[in-house]
């Protein structure tokens, strides 16, 4: 079970809805400030070529959409939460995942890459069904973070290896997320999530394939 240690927050429902549509604002449309704990390589390689930049900017715009959702999610479950300990657990995830949207954010930068033009309908998407997981348990809602997380992890694991061996720098932060968000699932399922059923995690992969194919493009 979770245990909140977190400081008490006597926020109404209103306050928290101010919250989420703060934390969407912030995500879609403030500036993201450079992160000082970016991860970085040991050593860095000759300047990538126009094909290998496209590329490495590709992927990591769909791993920024992926933090622009996974802010969705966890802000959604967190306003839809009825553990005030779930509640908790998922603004801190959050607040970590936001180390990712900016340093994949600052790798858009570097590479001379935009973020995917669609960002506000991937959030409107992902909050969504961050809410209607909250909504249906908190067993549920872990479970769907635990599932979550595994994906992503998967899919991370993937770009690892599609990465131009040259950019060291986007894979030094590919991989340091990879180990977050393992630890992310790590500590759902130990908070009580539950294994979704099968049909469920096969839907989950689908939606993600069309975001990630459709992001890597536009």
């Amino acid at each position: 079970m979770l245990t909140d240690t977190s400081a008490p927050r006597d926020l109404t429902r209103l306050d928290r809805w101010l919250d989420a549509l703060d934390g969407a604002l912030r995500t879609l449309a403030a500036p993201v400030p450079a992160a000082p704990s970016t991860p970085s390589p040991a050593q860095t390689r000759p300047h990538l070529s126009r094909e290998e930049q496209r590329l490495s900017g590709a992927l990591m715009r769909v791993n920024h959409v992926g933090e622009v959702c996974a802010q969705a999610l966890y802000q959604a479950q967190a306003l839809s939460a009825r553990d005030p300990a779930l509640r908790a657990h998922c603004e801190t995830a959050a607040r970590e995942e936001a180390d990712h949207l900016a340093w994949t954010h600052q790798r858009l930068v570097e590479l001379q890459a935009h973020r995917s033009l669609l960002n506000p309908l991937w959030y409107a998407g992902a909050f969504a069904i961050g809410c209607a997981a909250g909504l249906a348990g908190d067993r549920v809602s872990l479970g769907f973070i635990v599932e979550t997380e595994r994906q992503v992890e998967r899919h991370l694991a993937g770009h690892d290896e599609r990465l131009p061996p040259a950019d060291d720098a986007s894979r030094a932060i590919v991989q340091q997320m990879q180990r977050d968000e393992a630890r992310h699932a790590q500590d759902a399922q130990a908070a009580g999530g539950m294994d979704l059923p099968a049909p469920l995690r096969w839907a989950m992969r689908a939606a993600a394939r069309v975001m990630t194919t459709t992001a890597h493009h536009v």
